[in-house]
Order: C-alpha cells, then structure tokens, then sequence
C-alpha cells in the first residue's frame, strides 16, 4: 500500500506529570521560546532513533524539565484534524516538504511523589486550577461556574439538548457534580466557542471575553494540550476510586491528613474525615510506623506507609469518593 506525499503523519508524545505540591494537585508545563502559550512536554517520536514510545516520552521530559519520571501509563491518542496546527510551537512538526503534517499524539499519565524544582527554562509546576478553575469544589461550588452557566445559556439558547448537556457537565439546575467529567466539560466549552482554543483553531478572532469570565474559563494551552490534561484529570479521579494510585503521589512516610488533602486535591470535592480514615482501615491500605511528624507546626500525628506489599497479595481496590463524601 502507497501513502500519498500530502499524507505525511507524525507521532507525537505528550506528558501529563502530576504531583501534589502545597495541597494542590499541580502539573509540569514548558513554555518554548517565542511560544504563545504553556504546554506538556511533547516531542515528536522517531522510528529510527527512539525503541519505544514510551523511551522516548521519558526522554522528551527529561530534557525539556529536566525532571526524571517515575510510575507512567498511556493515557490515549489524539488526532483530531484542525486541533494540532500550533504544535510548530513545540518544534519541527512538519514533513520533508516543509508542509504541516498531520500530528497524531500518544497521551503519557506520569505521577511524581514531589514537584522537585526543575530548574529548567520555561518549565514550570502549576495548579491544574490554572486551566481547570471550575473543577475545584474543595470550598464549595466554586464562582466561576456562574459566571460560565450565564455563557452556556447564551449559548444554549432555546436548544433544549444543548442546555440538558450543558445541565448534566456543569451540574446547572440542582444536577449533581461529576468530578469524573472533566474532558466532557472542556469538550462543550470548546464547542460553544467559549474554550479559546477553538477560535485559534478555526483561525477565526475570538472576540474578546470580559475579563472575569476569561478568568473562569481557565488559561488556555499549546495545541490540544488543555484536552490531554483534561483527559488525564478525568482518568486519574476515576481511578482513584478502584486503584489506591493516589500513594504513587505520596513520599515514603505521610500523615493521614495529608494523604486526605492529597486524595481532595485530585478529586477538587472535599471528604469527610472519619469517613475516609474507616475505609482506609476497611480496606487495610496503611501501616503505622509508630513515630510522630513534628515538622508541621502544629499538633504532631502519626506517620504511615502504603503496604504495597499488598499489591501482589490479593486485588486492592481504591477508595469510593461518593461514600467518603457523605
């Protein structure tokens, strides 16, 4: 089978670097020279240089951050036409003939126990909030989500399947908030044009937006960079109810409180404590280590450990968010 010259296809890797820093779920972005936006570490990959995607992936990172990944699954590939033209900002995307190529992007999940500085050049750790402001409901039904359910309704309109999808993603009319619904969020805000990726991709002006609703709809990102992190956000809230991945963002010791504000800072919905600490109990996921962490400040708690052991003993399961958040 012949390929067509105009048909030029490249592989592209792209990482999602998560890690908790400060109480909040934060990710590893680079900004290249001239670029006009952040983005994920990407590169393209290449048949003859790289053995494996994966190999590669871990390189692109470590260049571009200078930061060393850990525990890493695939999380999907993207290729939708139209939504990868700036990746020019993230190198030579084009083919021999100097044309645009068609870029098709493997997704990475990668999570880190810490956001270690990376002393890299225009690589920086920042709070998914950043691009995601909607997606926190730690301290209740966040503002931005107003000012966003006035602009969906513009949009919306007397369309009654618009407005009953725009009910059901942003939890509008007393519908009850989904955490896991992240990308199918983002992919409506695209399509009603409010998602300032989509006026460049269209290369159409977006008018300009008030500036508190601009601040609501989070900052936009290079290419389709905002859609993988918001695929990897949907992913990583859903597996934490049937994996215990969330010690995969924990060091060796931690207090359970922290291991708390750890699991809130992914899911954005707050826990209730005695809930959370009887199904850690129930489902025999930490240890005790019987000294006390003193470098808080505060009143000194136990320290304990994940038994990973576990992990090849019997199926563990994660932790169910709708029961803890009772």
């Amino acid at each position: 089978m012949s390929i067509a010259p105009d048909s030029a296809v490249i592989i592209g890797l792209s990482a999602v670097v998560v890690a908790i820093q400060a109480d909040d779920a934060v990710v590893l972005t680079v900004r290249p020279p001239g670029a006009s936006a952040e983005g994920l570490p990407f590169g393209p990959f290449d048949p003859k240089g790289h053995r494996t995607f994966e190999l590669a992936m871990r390189a692109f990172v470590t260049e571009q951050t200078r930061f060393t990944l850990g525990y890493v699954e695939q999380l999907y590939t993207f290729g939708d036409k139209g939504r990868d033209a700036p990746l020019a900002d993230m190198g030579p995307m084009s083919d021999a003939s100097g044309d645009h190529a068609r870029v098709i992007s493997v997704g990475y999940l990668a999570l880190a126990t810490a956001a270690v500085d990376t002393h890299a050049p225009g690589s920086e750790w920042r709070p998914w909030t950043r691009f995601f402001p909607y997606e926190d409901w730690r301290e209740g039904r966040p503002e931005a989500l107003t000012l966003i359910e006035h602009a969906l309704r513009r949009w919306a309109g007397g369309d009654g399947r618009r407005l009953a999808r725009a009910r059901l993603a942003f939890a509008l009319d007393g519908a009850p908030w989904n955490e896991e619904r992240v990308l199918e969020r983002y992919e409506l805000l695209y399509e009603a044009g409010l998602a300032r990726e989509a006026a460049r991709d269209r290369g159409e002006a977006q008018g300009a937006l008030p500036a508190p609703l601009a601040a609501a709809l989070g900052e936009p990102m290079l290419s389709d960079h905002r859609r993988i992190l918001a695929t990897a956000v949907s992913r990583l809230r859903g597996k934490l109810k049937y994996r215990p991945v969330v010690f995969e963002l924990m060091p060796e010791a931690f207090t359970l409180s922290a291991l708390q504000r750890a699991v809130e800072a992914i899911a954005g919905v707050p826990l209730h404590k005695q809930n959370f600490r009887r199904a850690l109990e129930r489902a025999d996921l930490v240890e005790g280590l019987g000294r006390m962490d003193v470098e808080t400040g505060g009143r000194p708690a136990e320290l304990y450990r994940f038994r990973r052991e576990i992990l090849s003993a019997r199926p563990v399961s994660g932790l169910s968010l709708p029961l803890l958040r009772e």
